[in-house]
């Protein structure tokens, strides 16, 4: 069980939380998600992500360690704790934390509690860190092919110079225009 938090416990005494907590999370990574209180929400979820980190390394030790936790005597704990050791665990192989999600969702009728889902986060990694890789691979892939790019900057360059050059030629024709205006103009003035 990870460090003891303060405050009163969500049983009687430790060995009844600790019982509750293990039956939560074995809920959990049954249905993948579930609805209790804000309060058990916030302490199961240290608890479940500590099971699933174990049951990330997937062997034989760590499964009899979380059989243990989750209590190795019910025989649908055995299935659940297979579960998780082939369905959640590898779903979870690229995530390193935040494996489940805590959503409120109001008060419940009969006593006004707080309540919330907890869920498990099943989806990919992230979007973001795919894009991070195809941008470095992007650059890694524009970089190995210099002499092609070299050729089309030089190819770039000859093109800009062309309208320049054709801009220039029609600026000194306007020019040759205006002087000869003035030179009209100053005539007829004296």
């Amino acid at each position: 069980m990870p460090t003891p938090t303060k405050g009163p416990r969500l049983g009687g005494g430790p060995a009844h939380e600790r019982i509750m907590l293990a039956n939560l999370s074995a809920n959990l990574f049954e249905h993948k998600k579930i609805t209790t209180t804000v309060t058990k929400a916030k302490r199961l979820r240290p608890f479940a992500e500590r099971l699933i980190t174990i049951a990330k390394k997937g062997d034989l030790a760590s499964r009899r360690k979380v059989q243990g936790i989750i209590s190795a005597k019910n025989r649908t704990n055995k299935t659940i704790v297979h579960e998780l050791f082939t369905v959640i665990a590898p779903a979870m192989a690229e995530r390193e934390g935040g494996y489940t999600r805590i959503t409120k969702i109001g008060n419940r009728h009969g006593d006004n509690a707080p309540m919330a889902v907890i869920e498990l986060v099943m989806d990919p990694v992230s979007p973001k860190q795919a894009v991070v890789q195809e941008a470095e691979s992007a650059t890694q892939a524009s970089s190995t092919p210099a002499a092609e790019s070299s050729d089309a900057a030089e190819a770039e360059a000859t093109e800009t110079e062309a309208p320049e050059a054709e801009a220039t030629e029609s600026e000194a024709a306007i020019g040759t225009d205006a002087t000869e205006e003035k030179a009209e103009e100053k005539t007829e003035e004296k």
